[in-house]
This record gives C-alpha cells, structure tokens and sequence, in this order.
C-alpha cells in the first residue's frame, strides 16, 4: 500500500468493511461507546454516522469501503449508526455484506430514552408540541401512540426480532447506557472481551465529571485537556407530568420484560422504577 507522509494519522495499511457494528440504540449511549472503544489502539472507527446500510445502500459496498479509516492486519474497523437497529432491511443487508459481523447495540430505559430523544428533536425544532401531545394517541384513554419514533425506538424486543432471524444472539452484544454512565470500565471489558481484544480501556481511561453528570475520557497521554462529549450531550430534559412517565412504564414494561426474555440479561428498568 502506499506509504504516507509526516500526518498524524498513518496512511499505511488498507481499508476494510468493518467487522463489528454499533447499531443502536439512537440516545442510548452509542457516541459515548463509540468515543471510549476508540482509545483502543486495535480499533479504527469512522467518527461520523455513514448511514450505508439504511440511507445510502445504493451507493454500493465499494463506497462503503472507501468511508473507513485504514487498518493494519489485527486491527479492528468499526462504525456506528444508530438508526440501523430499527431500519427494517439493515439485518438483511448487514447479513449479506458479511454473516460473521459484531453487533453491538447500547440500550437505555425506554422511557428516558424517549425524553432525551424528544428533548433533542426540541433543541433543533422548539416549535414542536409538548412530549405529553405527542406520547398519547388519546390522552383521556391514555392510549400510547406506539407510531411515533421517540416511542417506537424503544420497544426493543419488536426490534431485535427482526435481527435474530439473521443474526445468532451470540453475536449481538447489548450494553447498558446506564452502566456505561456508572461503570464504564466494567462496561468495557465486556465490549473488548466481545470483540476479541486485550482489556487496554480500563478505569485508568475515565474520570467523572460532575458538571456533566457522566464520565468522560482522558487522553491517552494524560497531559492534554480530556475528551467530553460535546454540548449536545447531557442536555436538561423537560419537566414531564408524572402521570405520562407512569403510563409509558406501564407500556413498556411488558416489552421489556419480553426483550430481559430474549436477551437473557436483565437491565432492571422496573427496578430502577421502583426504587425512585
């Protein structure tokens, strides 16, 4: 291959499709995954969402190629989009492309998972209808209206049907956007274990940041200004009138427990639930 110049970045080694994917869930955690899996000197990811496999599948596998980074033998491509968990043809096209792929999917309690997906619509568009208007079908039945996608998104089991007829379980790893947040290590290991790399991302690579709420990464050298997630992250959520919040556990509390079922893994969304 061609050798580089003085850059930063090696122009040595050749690109590949990837063989591992995050493919959700969107405002689960998936850039904070993305951010630590990175500081992996085994792993090469695209920072930006290539969206090959739900928006720009005509454009071709060669395409797709060309958006990775270079790798050397041993190292590992990766990319993230999010969306592509719920993209219906993506298991399809994931399959064909190489029936071998990890997945990863990063999953959240639906119900805040739909409040930070709604407060991030809200950023962009504020003239959009209040959480409440846009959660019911019929707020004096209290119908959920499971068509919107801040909902829909999080009724993972409908979802991960879709995947399994593809793709066997042990090829699907699920992490907790809520251990990411206070375990990040311990969430870690089992993402470099699933990946067949040597445990490099360890407690050393994070530290808390109160402000923020969340951990954040520290740079490789220690010496330079860690690495946050950028201002869009962490944002304040709306105040939600207690009754909705009620009412959307009760909707997705059979889901979950269908997809606890599924998974074999418990993320205890109902007893975070209770406990508050």
């Amino acid at each position: 291959s061609r050798g580089g110049g003085g850059s930063t970045t090696p122009d040595y080694g050749e690109k590949r499709l990837p063989q591992a994917l995050i493919i959700g869930v969107k405002k689960g955690g998936t850039r904070a995954l993305l951010e630590a899996i990175r500081a992996h000197p085994d792993v090469r990811a695209v920072g930006t969402e290539p969206h090959f496999f739900d928006r720009n599948y005509e454009k071709g596998l060669e395409w797709y190629r060309n958006v990775m980074p270079k790798t050397l033998d041993g190292q590992i491509t990766m990319e993230k989009t999010p969306s592509y968990f719920v993209t219906n043809e993506a298991p399809r096209r994931i399959h064909s492309m190489a029936k071998d792929t990890k997945l990863i999917v990063v999953v959240r309690n639906p119900v805040t998972r739909a409040i930070s997906d709604y407060t991030q619509t809200l950023s962009k568009k504020p003239e959009i209808p209040t959480f409440e208007v846009l959660a019911f079908k019929n707020r004096t039945l209290g119908l959920i209206d499971a068509s919107w996608s801040a909902i829909r998104i999080g009724i993972y089991a409908l979802h991960l049907e879709n995947w399994l007829q593809y793709f066997p379980l042990s090829q699907i790893l699920f992490v907790s956007g809520e251990r990411l947040i206070t375990d990040p290590a311990g969430e870690m290991a089992k993402v470099q274990d699933f990946l067949g790399l040597k445990r490099i991302v360890t407690e050393k690579h994070f530290y808390f940041n109160k402000t923020k709420g969340f951990p954040c990464l520290k740079k490789p050298e220690d010496s330079s200004a860690p690495r946050c997630l950028g201002k869009s992250k962490g944002r304040t959520h709306p105040k939600i009138d207690p009754d909705v919040i009620h009412r959307l556990r009760k909707f997705y509390k059979p889901f979950n427990v269908m997809f606890y079922q599924m998974t074999g893994q418990d993320f205890q969304w109902e007893q975070e639930e209770s406990d508050k």
